[in-house]
């Protein structure tokens, strides 16, 4: 399985982004599917998870902010992220996971980064 992030980019305090995440596997063979982000020398936190029935969870740093989707028919999984802060700044890591049968699996993306500046 392969996940492609994109929709990274530079970002003024306030403004929007979308991020994308296509996968090369339908997304009905996941158990859940997410985002984690890595800011500069602190450790990767989780911010957003979606299963394929639409439950979604947030961390309570973006609550309100961020919305998780996905696009079945396109493999897709977005994160839309508004009223972005400074704080939001990092590398944005989209996963997928399921149970196999020898235990679970977890997918990465590459990872795109987001900067939030004036």
């Amino acid at each position: 399985v392969q996940l492609q992030a994109s929709g990274g980019g530079w970002v003024q305090p306030g403004g929007s982004l979308r991020l994308s995440c296509a996968a090369s596997d339908s997304m009905f063979r996941f158990d859940g599917m997410g985002w984690h982000r890595q800011a500069p020398g602190k450790q990767r936190e989780l911010v957003a998870t979606t299963t394929p029935g639409g439950d979604t969870t947030y961390a309570d740093s973006v609550k309100g902010r961020f919305s998780i989707s996905t696009v079945n028919a396109k493999n897709t999984i977005y994160l839309e992220m508004n009223s972005l802060k400074p704080e939001d700044t990092a590398v944005y890591y989209c996963y997928a996971r399921r149970l196999g049968t020898t235990g679970w699996g977890t997918y990465w993306g590459q990872g795109t980064e987001v900067t939030v500046s004036s």
